[in-house]
């Protein structure tokens, strides 16, 4: 590296912004992620002990996976080579490979290759990599956002030990932010800038687990807000405010948050708890869910967790899914938010999905059984010299609209799909069978 080139890189250094200065160089200046990287943890005894074998890193914008990668960099003898999946070519990953290849066979030395959002290399790229990665011509670290079981081919997950990194907590972030605004050589303590108690909570908080959220603001804050009379910055809890305009949420549409928070949300409907299946609501449209989608899984729940409990349940969903095609946002938020706090408040039972699925397994296990004669169909020319239709019982024709008559197939006349609950409606349905099976007056005669 010549002059000009070692001046560069020092003043990149120097105007990167202030996430990126702050990185942690080594282990013990990480914050956050103990239950992968304390002391005693295979993560943290395999980077210091340079015996890593291929991970991937996975979790949030902000909880620290480049810098994991960045920490072994400086830490490893072997060679750390770095792409980003989003900009990477083959010819990249050629490269990659040549130089790993001759690491191995000229100096006997390993090389690891990081690779950033590896979610958004296609299958036939991770095809190629899965080799190199199974032979030790490269050990792979790769860092994505999105749940890798979701994302990334299976043959590099069986080959490689998953790392989930957390959110940081809300103390990490105040860690972060006051050694932030202490550091002088790579942080701000030259503007000699200091934060209300109050500003700091906010910001701890706002910032939803997210290291570069916070200090972005925090640096933005201290770069625009004029000293007082005493000559030092005051960070207060208005301009923190300025610097976070609104909380981002981790949600992608396509990734593990979307499926765990509808989780969520069909778990709370469940559950019967109304204020979580609200919330839960919220999040969702707050982070710009289609809302035709959280109609229909609304009427799912209102079938399968509801059901003949209250048959109105489904009523009101399917209509909620209706009015929400006419009404779009923001009105529609009313109306699914009176479809899941009526789900959420109504009977449950899961007798139909129960007597679905078994009698969908019981078909797939058995033969098609003869259906008895007389329920077959006799309204087409020649089903009366096949016996077709001879013999059935018309149920409205005698008392209660009820008559004793083998409906299932005589190989099956004995199993029982459907069972009622004794929740909601489906007692009164229950009992109704019952006093009608019995002989005696039906509750609607009563």
């Amino acid at each position: 590296m010549d002059l000009l080139e070692y001046m560069n890189e020092k003043n990149k250094e120097k105007e990167s912004p202030l996430a990126s200065r702050l990185r942690p160089r080594t282990l013990d200046e990480v914050v956050g992620q103990e239950h992968i990287i304390g002391k005693d943890k295979l993560l943290y005894r395999a980077i210091q002990a340079d015996k890593l074998s291929s991970i991937l890193l996975f979790g949030p914008p902000g909880t620290g996976k480049t810098t994991l990668a960045k920490v072994i960099a400086g830490t490893t003898k072997a060679e750390f080579l770095q792409i980003n999946a989003t900009s990477a070519g083959k010819k990249d990953m050629e490269e990659v490979i040549r130089k790993a290849t001759e690491n191995a066979g000229m100096y006997a030395r390993k090389t690891i290759l990081f690779i950033d959002e590896i979610h958004r290399f296609n299958k036939g790229q991770q095809d190629y990599l899965l080799p190199f990665v199974e032979d030790g011509t490269v050990v792979l670290i790769g860092a994505t956002t999105e749940n890798p079981y979701f994302e990334v081919n299976g043959a590099l997950i069986s080959r490689s030990i998953i790392f989930e990194l957390h959110p940081l907590s809300e103390e990490n972030i105040r860690d972060l932010i006051c050694r932030a605004l202490e550091d002088k050589e790579r942080g701000l303590g030259s503007y000699q800038a200091e934060i209300d108690e109050a500003a700091l909570d906010f910001l701890a908080d706002i910032s939803g687990g997210d290291a570069r959220t916070a200090l972005n603001a925090i640096e933005l804050g201290v770069l625009t807000t004029e000293r007082g009379k005493d000559g030092k910055i005051h960070i207060t809890p208005e301009v923190a405010e300025e610097c976070i305009q609104k909380r981002t949420l981790r949600y992608d549409k396509t990734g593990d948050n979307h499926y765990d928070t509808i989780s969520a949300f069909i778990k709370s409907m469940r559950g019967s708890d109304p204020d979580a299946a609200v919330y839960y609501l919220a999040r969702m449209l707050y982070a710009g869910e289609d809302i035709r989608f959280i109609a229909r899984r609304i009427m799912i729940c209102a079938s399968e967790d509801v059901s003949n409990a209250d048959p109105q349940a489904l009523v009101v969903a399917t209509q909620a899914a209706q009015a929400v095609e006419r009404l779009g946002m923001p009105e529609a938020r009313i109306v699914l938010a009176q479809a899941a706090a009526y789900v959420a408040c109504a009977p449950k039972s899961n007798s139909a999905i129960m007597a679905i699925d078994a009698a969908m397994e019981y078909v797939a296990s058995h033969p098609n059984y003869r259906i008895p004669s007389y329920l077959q169909d006799s309204h087409y020319k020649g089903a009366a010299k096949l016996g077709h239709g001879i013999g059935y019982k018309y149920a409205h024709s005698y008392e209660n609209h009820y008559v004793d008559q083998q409906y299932l197939p005589d190989a099956v006349k004995d199993v029982r799909f459907y069972t009622l609950s004794d929740q909601g409606y489906e007692k009164k349905l229950k009992q109704h069978l019952m006093n009608i099976k019995c002989g005696k007056e039906a509750l609607g005669n009563e």
